[in-house]
């Protein structure tokens, strides 16, 4: 969000090829900001498969295939921004430069647009853990599936052509619940399950 504007500039690529060559250290530091997205991601897929197998070990295997692939999708964007890195230090023509910058910010943009289907779509059995489960806040299973569904709809919708800032908003449940569930597991973990055979 600080570094991405200073660097690729929307719908621009004149203007996106001065910056990654006038400000190339800004340039790779938000290539390993992307990295570390990645690594982050990979690692909470495998971590909530760890987490919730126990409970539910085909639920924890979807949501740990679907958050990978969240990882490999940002990897497609990193990978653009290291080319694109390496097409303004190259000695190519500005023209040609220009056009291999301007496909590569738009593969830059629409693995993130694109790669909302999965974003969206790990969300989906994290809810339905958590709302079976019963040994965390059922309100944060709810707020994850819708989440989920709000990414969802909003990927399908740009992809049909529609923009609008309201958008935006859909995809806010997403924020919410992802942040909540990671800070409710970090200050107060699972519940231990009820004991069916204690009596009242």
């Amino acid at each position: 969000m600080l570094f991405h504007p200073q660097v690729y500039a929307t719908n621009d690529a004149e203007k996106t090829l001065n910056n990654l060559i006038n400000y190339v250290s800004v340039a790779r530091l938000r290539l390993v900001f992307e990295l570390i997205i990645i690594v982050a991601q990979a690692l909470a897929a495998v971590w909530f498969y760890k987490l919730f197998r126990e409970v539910n070990k085909w639920a924890a295997t979807v949501l740990c295939i679907w958050g990978t692939v969240n990882a490999v999708i940002i990897m497609v964007s990193a990978i653009a921004m290291n080319a694109a890195i390496s097409v303004a230090a190259s000695s190519q023509t500005v023209q040609e430069k220009i056009g291999l910058i301007q496909l590569l910010s738009y593969l830059i943009a629409g693995s993130w647009s694109i790669g909302g289907l999965f974003f969206g779509l790990w969300l989906l059995p994290m809810g339905y853990i958590i709302i079976s489960l019963k040994r965390m806040p059922v309100a944060l299973g709810y707020v994850l599936l819708a989440g989920g569904m709000g990414y969802l709809l909003q990927t399908f919708l740009n992809a049909a052509g529609m923009q609008h800032k309201v958008l935006n908003f859909i995809v806010l449940p997403a924020t919410v619940g992802e942040l909540w569930i990671v800070g409710y597991l970090l200050i107060f973990g699972i519940r231990p399950a009820l004991n069916s055979n204690h009596s009242s």
